[in-house]
């Protein structure tokens, strides 16, 4: 399963949110430093949720960074996140 697709496999299992886009954007960074050969390292999320009504940003953060766990985390680079409810 590539990086991407586990992502959103992960967002979908623990957060079942409403919109979700999950974007591989490791291409724009090939040859950076920290950016791996085979790629799959920097993406781009945009998770809309009923969850996340009331939390603050870093509480939304912590909530993604929690639902895809620090196994998946520790292979992904750079995650931008465009989070709300």
């Amino acid at each position: 399963m590539s990086v991407k697709d586990e992502i959103r496999r992960r967002l979908e299992d623990v957060i079942a949110p409403r919109e979700l886009d999950v974007a591989d954007d490791s291409a724009a960074h090939a040859g950076h430093a920290g950016a791996p050969a085979g790629g799959e390292s920097h993406f781009s999320v945009r998770i809309r949720a009923e969850r996340f009504g009331g939390m603050s940003r870093i509480a939304r953060h912590r909530a993604v960074h929690d639902a895809l766990g620090a196994d998946l985390m520790g292979r992904i680079h750079a995650l931008a996140l465009d989070i709300d409810d």
